[in-house]
């Protein structure tokens, strides 16, 4: 595994067998994210959206606890106390937030355990969402006094319906990975002992199969949900384009033809 350096043991990042690694490595504050680590991920979103090797990025927790329990509240006072900190900071983890979900590689979150307020926020800026039976997800702005963005709301709502939205939000309960499933907030519930294995196995097809079609797919569902008025129809095009006269849909015709497995290169 190749580790990328950086300057915060809090945040890990690396590349292994096509797989790039998001991993918030804060377990004794159940990945909270501090400062410090929303600065170090556009550092590793760098390396991998650079990397040609990376066809697909995994964000994950450690400890077994969590995925990330929201941002580590511990250090307000010292980086969000006054009005010109919190604008400084939202700039920060807004930029952050950015790079994560506007890759145009595809993402998966792997969500072990908790998984609250900002670390629901992160979840469902990625593409797909596997969650092991023991994890849990709450929004719990409206126990703490928080307003909560419209752009939010929107990836919120997308993914669940609004309805199911309001619900996560009035209540800022606690639900339970089933009910996640059941709203369509997660791809997939597995046991806790296969949750690792599911998604390198899902990592690995994704992998594995053409670059630039995934990345046109992608393209192509971000402006669908932007709906008719806002949706970028020749940037769609283009891309599909791009597939049709890539090297990679040569290949993938003559493995068809042969019988074989495709060795795409994303050219």
């Amino acid at each position: 595994m190749q580790t990328i350096p950086l300057p915060t043991a809090k945040m890990i990042g690396a590349i292994e067998g096509g797989i790039g690694w998001v991993i918030f490595n804060h377990p004794e504050r159940r990945n909270a994210v501090s400062l410090e680590m929303w600065q170090a991920i556009p550092t590793i979103m760098d390396a991998l959206e650079a990397d040609p090797s990376v066809r697909v990025i995994v964000l994950r927790g450690t400890g077994g606890q969590a995925f990330v329990s929201g941002a580590d509240i511990s250090e307000f006072e010292r980086v969000r106390a006054t009005p010109a900190q919190v604008v400084a900071y939202e700039a920060v983890s807004g930029e952050a937030q950015r790079r994560l979900k506007q890759t145009t590689k595809p993402t998966i979150a792997m969500i072990e355990g908790f998984c609250i307020g900002g670390g629901m926020g992160i979840a469902i800026g990625t593409d797909l969402r596997v969650a092991s039976a023991n994890a849990t997800f709450a929004i719990p702005a409206a126990k703490l006094g928080l307003g909560y963005g419209a752009d939010g709301i929107k990836v919120l709502i997308d993914l669940v319906g609004p309805s199911f939205a309001k619900e996560i939000f009035y209540t800022a309960r606690q639900f339970t990975a089933e009910e996640a499933t059941r709203m369509g907030l997660v791809n997939r519930v597995v046991p806790v002992e296969a949750l690792e294995a599911t998604v390198r196995a899902m990592a690995g097809m994704i992998a594995e199969n053409a670059p630039l079609t995934v990345k046109a797919v992608k393209i192509c569902v971000g402006e669908i949900v932007k709906g008719p008025q806002a949706m970028d129809q020749a940037l769609c095009d283009q891309v599909v384009e791009t597939c049709f006269a890539s090297a990679d849909y040569i290949e993938g015709r003559r493995a068809f033809m042969e019988k074989r497995k495709p060795a795409f290169q994303g050219r």
